[in-house]
């Protein structure tokens, strides 16, 4: 009987009830965040914000380790992880905001702060950049207040009543829910197709453009590059397959009718600021590069090979007035900014040395696709990506290592990096089972901007053997190899190094990527029965 009687305010409100309306509200952020993102720029969106702050503010072991285990799936993982975080925040806040609504609200319009807190400190990042996390905080809030007002309204006919619980107007509340998430949905639909509608003239673009013959073109690649090993794959990478590693939790996707690229900074007598019909009427080079990311492990799969066209950066510094430091120029640094504000520092000295640094346009015969720079990216053979391979480039300025350090210095890679002498063994694969006789044991070796001279392969700590080689398309590219081996039956480790075109030895030490790429000899395991 004193359940009956008991003041409303002592009964147990619903916990689950106010879990769904902050899931809700939460959709509803999202769902107007993601529509006002439409009207700034995609990357403003509240949860690719905050992913971009993440992983601005993560250590660069754990962005290894992130790499080492998810691949190019890191992106997905990590955006994933922000939903589920988010998930729980905002069913935290719906049950506290049901005891307490004041806080609960409260609560809701800071995780909008903290969302406009997270695009304004990204790269490149203006004040508009906050408005789509702080729309998202204001309709959380306001969802939020609206469905535990229903869920804190005693109704008397309700179930509950005089069993100590609380007598909610579950109809009311399920009618509100139901109107949130539709509500929500159709704002979501919305944002999808403005961003679709937005990117349709990037689209339009890249598929409008033409290509200029090469003034300069690359020779067709030697007959024998390609030994056409199964389990080794082809010489030249598909685009499709191409590795893709970088920080853009979205593919920007610019469109070329109004990209423009500037070139400014110390030294630069004759700024430049250039469309592309205007970079494209110049004298373009092709040539066949391989590129390798600095994350890539011993052994590793972010290493790639393409045939690239482009401006040769050399060319167009000199155009504006550029010398190197060694002629006497006051800048040792070029800073080349993305659309997305990701900076990247290549030493001066290096692209202007004589080897062929590109503004790449084209990739395999193609406009580069738009996970791989479209329209303009930084092509340095030489030199891991970091510090050279900027996509989506819009900016080039000249400067010092001693004024500026570009985005990745800032995070303990090393301001300079070329790349070191690697080797790889594609087939047979790591614990192998493998039947007695003649396997072929194949892989790739590269050693950028100093080519490869030989390749060695052991098994079990026993004497090097030389590798038969594919025909070499450059020193910039990577070679294939293979060796015969007699496998007997057992448990085998088959190790294999290169030496590049100056005579040095891959080291053997093994070390880690930090601060300016791995080294060390690839092995695998593999079992052979009879």
């Amino acid at each position: 009987m004193g359940a009956v009687g008991a003041d409303p305010a002592r009964r147990r409100r619903p916990a689950g009830a106010g879990a769904l309306a902050g899931l809700a509200a939460a959709f509803a952020g999202l769902a107007l965040g993601e529509l006002a993102a439409a009207f700034v720029r995609p990357e403003a969106a509240p949860l690719t914000a905050v992913g971009g702050a993440v992983v601005d503010r993560t250590p660069a072991a754990v962005k290894e380790w992130a790499i080492r285990s998810f691949g190019t799936s890191d992106k997905l993982v990590l955006t994933l992880g922000i939903a589920v975080v988010l998930a729980v925040l905002a069913a935290a806040t719906g049950v506290l905001a049901v005891r307490r609504p004041r806080t609960g609200c409260a609560l809701a319009a800071a995780l909008g702060l903290l969302g406009a807190a997270a695009a304004l400190s990204r790269p490149g990042a203006g004040w508009k950049d906050a408005l789509p996390s702080l729309a998202a905080g204001a309709a959380a809030t306001v969802a939020l207040y609206l469905l535990v007002t229903v869920v804190r309204r005693p109704h008397p006919t309700a179930p509950g009543r005089g069993t100590g619980t609380w007598p909610m107007d579950r109809r009311a509340f399920g009618r509100l829910l139901t109107a949130t998430v539709a509500a929500s949905a159709v704002a979501g639909y919305a944002a999808r197709r403005l961003g679709a509608h937005g990117s349709a003239g990037a689209t339009a673009s890249r598929a409008d453009l033409v290509l200029p013959p090469p003034a300069a073109p690359a020779p067709p690649v030697p007959a024998g590059a390609d030994l056409h090993v199964p389990g080794v794959g082809p010489f030249l990478t598909p685009a499709p397959d191409f590795y893709r590693v970088d920080t853009a939790l979205v593919v920007p996707r610019v469109d070329a009718d109004t990209w423009r690229l500037t070139v400014h900074g110390d030294g630069v007598s004759r700024p430049l600021t250039l469309t592309l019909p205007e970079l494209l009427a110049r004298p373009l080079t092709e040539h066949d590069i391989t590129l390798c990311c600095v994350s890539n492990e011993v052994g590793g799969p972010y290493v790639g090979n393409a045939r690239w066209l482009g401006v040769r950066l050399a060319d167009l510094l000199r155009e504006a007035g550029v010398r190197p430091p060694s002629a006497g120029g006051p800048a040792d640094q070029l800073v080349a900014r993305s659309v997305d504000g990701m900076t990247i520092g290549t030493p001066v000295e290096t692209v202007m040395d004589g080897r062929d640094a590109l503004l790449a346009v084209g990739m395999n015969g193609a406009p580069l696709p738009f996970a791989h720079g479209f329209p303009v990216r930084m092509v340095v053979p030489g030199l891991y990506g970091y510090v050279s391979a900027c996509k989506w480039l819009t900016e080039l300025r000249l400067t010092s290592f001693a004024a500026y350090d570009a985005y990745w210095v800032r995070r303990s890679w090393a301001q300079q990096a070329p790349v070191k002498t690697q080797s790889r063994i594609d087939t047979p694969r790591a614990f192998a089972e493998l039947a007695a006789g003649r396997v072929a044991v194949a892989g790739v070796a590269w050693a950028q901007h100093r080519g490869i001279a030989r390749v060695e392969v052991r098994a079990d700590g026993g004497p090097w053997h030389e590798a038969r080689l594919g025909d070499s398309d450059g020193d910039d590219t990577w070679r294939q190899w293979v060796w015969p081996w007699e496998a007997a039956p057992g448990e085998h480790t088959l190790e294999v190094r290169a030496t590049d075109g100056r005579g040095a030895v891959q080291p053997e030490e093994r070390r880690g990527t930090l601060p300016d790429g791995a080294t060390g000899w690839h092995s695998v395991t593999v079992s052979v029965h009879a």
